[in-house]
């Protein structure tokens, strides 16, 4: 069991000091002329790295995994179709997983575990996959963790993927920690992007540290590497109408389905505003001064037909709720053209919007982050610009 062993008898004032203002998750605390790390360390080694030399050793009692990298081929795309169709972050994974493959000449191929395949492998062939490995059951119906794993597991132990990318939904975060855990492999959550290296390894990039660094995780000892992904981050392909791709049938184990745990049905709650969805949005943040003066925005977002939405301090201080949040705690969106006010552009909030095709960005400040993302810089005041832009459009509508 890997562990961080502090040797006391080298511990100093200065190193203890040293040492608590080095780590990252404050788990380290100097009393008593003693050193101790907490239950809030998360392994990191800064203090190992960075510290005073001799302090604190990392110990690894465990062989370290080896794999055979060629034995391990193609990327595999989940399909989630838990509410009757493919879900569309599939098609947008699709997309990304051809263009990774490009870059080792692997296939790509999607895996899809339902009650009722009919339609669905269709669309995914059209996605331009090689191959769609299918699980037909009525034990499919509803989604169930253990007995989703179980096939998956089963697909993953006959096709030796060297990677699979699931996307980031409710169904897709449940299933892939569990796939990853029985596998004993590495899995990044919500990434933001993905790379391919010649040797297989998939480079998983994600904002780490609070979103203070863009981090990048390589899993180069295990297969296969997965990583999830939100709707709306990569873009979808473009359909084939002659897809030359193959349906494989897999076997399917009754033994598999978890009979613990019974689902009669479900019942989906009432369509929300969604933003992700949106073409059009007017995003507001720190900026405004009072809740107020969202209802400026509003006006302009209902003038252009455009959906409102916001950082995440406007959420915290009640001014909006979570439905209107983009970034990595919100939504991400992926409209058309969206103007963004009184919005420093944090890496928690661009990486949710990054990937919009038109981006008009107004802030005070000339240095602010959204404008290095922004295809139109604004530098002034949200309060003169925002009503000017509510007349523009008015008289243009002859409002």
């Amino acid at each position: 069991m890997p562990e961080l062993r502090i040797h006391q008898e080298k511990v100093t004032e200065q190193a203890a000091q040293q040492l608590i203002a080095l780590c990252p998750f404050s788990a380290i605390s100097y009393e008593e002329k003693e050193l101790r790390i907490s239950s809030a360390c998360k392994m990191c080694r800064m203090c190992v790295r960075k510290g005073p030399e001799g302090v604190v050793e990392y110990i690894n009692d465990e062989p370290a995994p080896t794999v055979c990298k060629e034995d391990w081929k193609g990327i595999a795309v989940f399909a989630d179709s838990s509410e009757g169709r493919v879900h569309p972050v599939t098609f947008e994974l699709i997309g990304k997983a051809k263009e990774l493959a490009k870059v080792t000449n692997h296939p790509v191929c999607a895996v899809l575990i339902t009650d009722d395949a009919s339609g669905k492998t269709e669309d995914l062939l059209r996605s331009g996959v090689d191959k769609v490995f299918v699980y037909e059951d009525p034990m499919f119906r509803f989604f169930s963790n253990t007995t989703y794993a179980n096939a998956f597991a089963d697909f993953i132990e006959k096709e030796h993927p060297s990677s699979v990318l699931v996307g980031a939904t409710n169904v897709g975060r449940s299933l892939a920690p569990r796939i990853a855990c029985r596998f004993r492999t590495g899995l990044t959550a919500d990434c933001t992007a993905l790379e391919m290296k010649p040797n297989t390894d998939l480079v998983q990039i994600r904002p780490a540290f609070g979103g203070n660094i863009m981090a990048q995780i390589i899993s180069t000892k295990t297969r296969p590497q997965f990583a999830t992904v939100r709707y709306k981050v990569f873009s979808a392909p473009a359909l084939q109408e002659d897809p030359s791709g193959e349906v494989v049938s897999m076997k399917v184990d009754p033994a598999w389905e978890d009979k613990r745990i019974r689902v009669e049905d479900f019942i989906l709650k009432p369509a929300a505003e969604d933003i992700s969805e949106a073409e059009v949005i007017v995003a507001v943040g720190r900026g405004l001064k009072s809740k107020a003066d969202i209802d400026l925005a509003r006006e302009l977002a209902e003038l252009m037909g455009a959906k409102l939405a916001c950082t995440r301090p406007l959420v915290e201080a009640g001014w909006l709720d979570a439905s209107h949040q983009i970034g990595l705690s919100g939504k991400t969106v992926k409209p058309k053209l969206i103007f963004t006010f009184g919005i420093s552009g944090a890496v928690q909030f661009a990486a949710g919007m990054k990937s919009s095709d038109c981006i008009i960005a107004v802030n005070t400040d000339p240095e602010a982050p959204i404008f290095s993302i922004a295809q139109y810089n604004v530098i002034g005041d949200l309060y003169e610009i925002l009503p000017e832009m509510i007349s523009m459009v008015k008289e243009a509508k002859h409002v």
